[in-house]
């Protein structure tokens, strides 16, 4: 990775319409935008929706290599959530597309639009189990993403 590029980390998420696939396109899509770079995918995982109603999940991460910043990065996911369809009508309301930026390098940022690192990502396995596929040595909050993962095992989650 050469030195103007940060790698980042992306929660994907859908639960209306051919999830699988909209997320595939999002992948895709994500490969061909100007300023990122190795777009790695982990496996999909179905879950049941966390503080929310509706269908079930199908959830992935990805990693990329960004020469945007935060809010750059931010600007080109939400464009990319209005182009699939997303919706915000209540707080956790079903959604076609959702993407959520979880670390930018090892950036701490406390803007109204962005938090990082994502601030609860430790206590959703739909985030820690694709994101452990990617980075199986990560640490969150100053612990391995693993043994968050081990505290909520009351979430079910199983790959695709």
């Amino acid at each position: 990775m050469s030195a103007d590029r940060v790698r980042a980390y992306i929660a994907l998420g859908a639960n209306l319409g051919d999830s699988a696939a909209t997320l595939k396109t999002v992948l895709d899509e994500l490969r061909q935008t100007p300023g990122i770079a190795a777009v790695t995918a982990s496996r999909f995982y179905r879950t049941a929706p966390v503080e929310a109603t509706g269908p079930d999940f199908v959830n992935a991460a990805a990693a990329l290599d960004t020469t945007l910043a935060p809010l750059e990065l931010l600007d080109v996911l939400q464009a990319l959530e209005l182009r699939h369809g997303r919706e915000r009508p209540y707080k956790n309301a079903p959604r076609t597309l959702d993407l959520d930026m979880l670390l930018h390098g090892d950036q701490s940022l406390e803007d109204p639009r962005l938090v990082l690192p994502h601030p609860r990502m430790h206590l959703r396995a739909f985030v820690l189990r694709p994101l452990l596929d990617l980075a199986p040595t990560l640490r969150v909050a100053g612990r391995p993403a693993a043994d968050w993962l081990a505290d909520i095992h009351d979430q079910p989650i199983s790959p695709l």
